[in-house]
């Protein structure tokens, strides 16, 4: 088995460090939406905080796995405060799509460094970045038609705690 290059290995680390982020994130928008009474939400933003933290394991795992090396650097504080239940969610949009560009740019490196196995790892998470930013947009959309209206909020929140149940 081939190790990775050190192009590889630090674009790895990066994308470790972009997925904690995330999570950190994720789990910031958890509490901001329990502050403000949308448990449904804020359960949907806390699992999707421990699947952006699995995504960096996965990474870790694949890292040491090819005889490469896990750096951990800081994670960026996340924000705290947004002006509504639809900035939360299209800040998580905008944030899957930067993690989208990222994961892009990855499989863009590891083609140019002919690192097959590193390309092939990688087609899961563009994969799953398709129905992380499908899935964010349609939340997205979804706040937008209820316009701020209780009735909406309440009953797109309900909707959101479904998840893990089904």
């Amino acid at each position: 088995m081939t190790t990775l290059s050190n192009k590889i290995q630090d674009a790895l680390n990066r994308q470790i460090n972009a997925e904690f982020y995330s999570s950190y994130l994720y789990l910031s928008m958890a509490s901001y939406l329990q502050s403000i009474n949308l448990p449904g939400s804020g359960s949907w933003m806390r699992m999707q905080a421990r699947e952006e933290y699995e995504h960096a394991i996965k990474i870790i795992d694949y890292v040491e796995h090819r005889l490469g090396r896990v750096f951990l650097s800081s994670i960026d504080n996340p924000a705290t405060e947004w002006t509504s239940v639809l900035d939360v969610f299209e800040d998580a949009f905008k944030n899957e799509q930067d993690v989208t560009k990222m994961i892009h740019d990855l499989v863009n490196l590891a083609a140019d460094e002919k690192d097959h196995a590193t390309n092939t790892f990688l087609q899961w998470y563009v994969n799953e970045q398709v129905e992380e930013e499908a899935t964010a947009d349609e939340i997205v959309q979804k706040l937008k038609m209820a316009g701020g209206e209780s009735s909406g909020l309440l009953f797109i929140d309900s909707d959101l705690r479904k998840r893990g149940l089904e």
